[in-house]
């Protein structure tokens, strides 16, 4: 998954690290016998997910991969095992 730099983007990063705030709390609270904590962190967990949505929605996530730049890699992969030998 490095190569495709999957999960690099202010979006993600953002999504994740909010969504594990709200799961510390939840956590947190779910140990305290608190349920409105615990919910509460539930909560934030789902915007976290809405938040990073809405920056990969905004322009900063992964853009996604036009029709030439599929062609074109799957055309070099192609040529690549050619070279070497290996079978398509």
């Amino acid at each position: 998954m490095s190569a495709s730099a999957h999960g690099h983007t202010p979006a993600a990063w953002t999504g994740v690290v909010i969504s594990f705030i709200g799961f510390c709390v939840a956590g947190v609270f779910m140990v305290a016998a608190n349920p409105l904590g615990f919910w509460g962190g539930i909560v934030i967990i789902f915007v976290g997910g809405a938040v990073g949505l809405g920056m990969m929605m905004a322009g900063l996530g992964m853009p996604k991969k036009s029709a030439e730049q599929l062609e074109a890699r799957e055309r070099a992969t192609v040529a690549a095992r050619a070279r070497s030998g290996a079978s398509v």
